[in-house]
């Protein structure tokens, strides 16, 4: 009995089936031969399973001579738990042919033929391979969700995937050797944990819906309070210990409101009102299926992940700097509204302009610039715009009929540096297609709002003049001081950076806190649902080829 077939039969006793007293083992040349013939057959199927990863495998299996890959009942055994586990990465098993699998291991006692034998050994590849494209791309192809999408997909090591699969058939644990192609950083492993307690709420029967009704606040005696108080304790806000009369709204609810508020994005202020309680009446599952997205979308930045990044994460309405691998700088931000969104894409931030002077773009001059000016004579003084031609000369705006335009005028309008300039004190830019960049802004009270989708498409920060000192990183030439001096002269200057500092714009509706606490947000721009059915729609397997 050749070893392959051995490994198949004490796999199958793995999988309930006995072991059969006398079975006939093929011989390796013959596995070999069928091996090669299946995988250069024209047929996409092999037991019913689609093979989607053909030129992979038959990459992976030539660089093997044709040998099978799965001589080692340990290998299979850590391959049918990964892919078991798959719901722990918010993936689905039977994406990986788990079921098939199985079937072929509890048949291989009654079928030991060199064609059986070989067609289970590519089975078990072929789950492979998906599961560590998965794992290292995600299974959406992102920019076909959205073409703005410029996230890395580059293949591990600048080599050709079937060289990496057989480098994982290969290694001493599957799962080291996948942990090493993907890489999950703190984040993801925080949301991983909260979405195996979030299953567990689910499995004993989610948490209990709030009736509509009037506002409740602290003090108030409702029936429903019993039911908020029930619903907090479910997902831990307010502590199981917590006793008191269940009808009263006390100091304990109020306070435990106020975390649930704080972790929803919420206006913290203790009372359950319309925005709380549709909150507090999401569906269990409707919050897995966030944290299954925001996996989804960590898998797709994995490769962006570098010490030193600027990141912004639109839906939670949040900016961050990394530096040396730690969180340096987390800010408030503004982002598009609903009909200018916030594109997600990666940039690099090449300089810094300090003063900015800010040119109307077309969009806006036509959408709000232009209807101002018909309504009030003074806004373009009032609001330091200048007007320009075509060649930068200065037009007096009161010679200009500007009622004569609708769609567009021909002329360039530019807000000049100060206290009421657009822009701010500085800006940080990225060139990208997408003409998006970081500023400041003379609005800061909108900070305090707790849905900021406010701009025109490009990012407002708090607390900009930090973030720069932060990116400038020179204490000597360019202190915080010095900064203060530079805007204090109204006068605009630009800085480059020696070294370019990668930005991340990503959406996650699910993300964390710093002490670990979940964070959930609403899907301001509506992107959720069409992501969540390519989540769980069928496989494509489309990795980057190099090498």
């Amino acid at each position: 009995m050749t070893r392959l077939f051995a490994v198949l039969l004490s796999c199958a006793v793995v999988v309930g089936q006995p072991t059969p007293g006398r079975a006939e083992s093929p011989t390796a040349d013959d596995v070999s031969a069928e091996l090669q013939r299946q995988l250069e057959a024209d047929s996409s199927d092999i037991a019913g399973e689609r093979i989607l990863g053909r030129d992979i495998l038959l990459q992976a299996y030539r660089e093997n001579a044709f040998g099978p890959f799965w001589t080692e009942a340990a290998d299979i055994r850590e391959l049918l738990e990964l892919v078991g586990n798959a719901t722990d990465h918010g993936l689905n098993p039977d994406d990986y042919g788990e079921d098939t699998i199985r079937r072929a291991l509890s048949e291989a006692p009654q079928n030991p033929s060199s064609a059986a034998v070989a067609r289970t050994d590519i089975l078990l590849t072929e789950s492979l391979m998906r599961y560590g494209y998965h794992r290292r791309f995600g299974k959406i192809k992102a920019n076909t969700l959205d073409p703005d999408i410029n996230y890395r997909r580059e293949s591990f090591n600048d080599q050709q995937p079937g060289t990496t699969l057989r480098q994982a058939l290969g290694a001493p644990s599957l799962e080291g050797f996948i942990d090493e192609v993907a890489p999950a950083g703190p984040i993801y492993r925080a949301l991983q944990s909260w979405l195996k307690r979030y299953r567990e709420i689910e499995a004993f029967g989610g948490w209990p819906t709030v009736p509509e009704g009037p506002t409740l606040r602290p003090g108030d005696r409702d029936p429903r309070v019993a039911q908020v108080r029930e619903r907090l304790r479910i997902t831990g806000e307010l502590p199981s210990t917590a006793t008191a009369d269940p009808g009263a709204f006390d100091a304990a609810l109020e306070s435990a409101v106020k975390v649930f508020q704080n972790r929803h994005a919420l206006e913290p202020d203790g009372i359950v009102g319309r925005n709380s309680l549709a909150a507090l009446n999401v569906p269990v599952g409707q919050r897995i299926d966030q944290l299954r997205l925001s996996l989804e979308r960590l898998r797709w930045v994995n490769q962006e992940a570098t010490a030193t990044l600027v990141a912004v994460n639109i839906a939670g309405y949040r900016a961050f700097f990394f530096r040396d691998g730690a969180l340096a700088w987390e800010a408030r931000a503004m982002v598009g509204k609903i009909y200018r969104q916030t594109p997600t894409f990666r940039g690099e931030m090449a300089y810094l302009e300090f003063n900015p002077t800010w040119t109307i773009p077309p969009g806006i001059l036509r959408n709000d610039t232009l209807p101002a000016i018909q309504r009030d004579p003074g806004y373009l003084a009032s609001n330091n715009i200048r007007v320009l031609d075509a060649n930068g000369r200065e037009v007096d705006a009161s010679s200009v009929d500007w009622n004569r335009y609708s769609d567009s005028v021909p002329f360039i309008l530019r807000q000049d540096p100060g206290p009421n300039n657009s822009l701010g004190t500085v800006k940080f830019i990225f060139p990208n297609p997408h003409f998006v960049f970081l500023h400041d802004t003379p609005h800061r009270e909108l900070f305090d709002r707790p849905d900021r989708a406010f701009s025109s498409g490009c990012i407002r920060v708090e607390n900009p003049l930090a973030l720069a000192e932060l990116i400038l990183n020179d204490p000597v030439k360019y202190p915080r001081s010095t900064l203060e001096s530079i805007v204090e002269s109204r006068k605009t200057r630009r800085i480059h950076l020696a070294d370019k500092v990668p930005v991340l714009i990503v959406y996650l509706t699910a993300s964390i806190d710093d002490d670990g606490g979940l964070l959930l947000y609403r899907d301001i721009y509506g992107r959720d649902a069409k992501a969540l059915q390519a989540l769980d729609g069928p496989v494509i397997v489309d990795p980057p080829r190099s090498g």
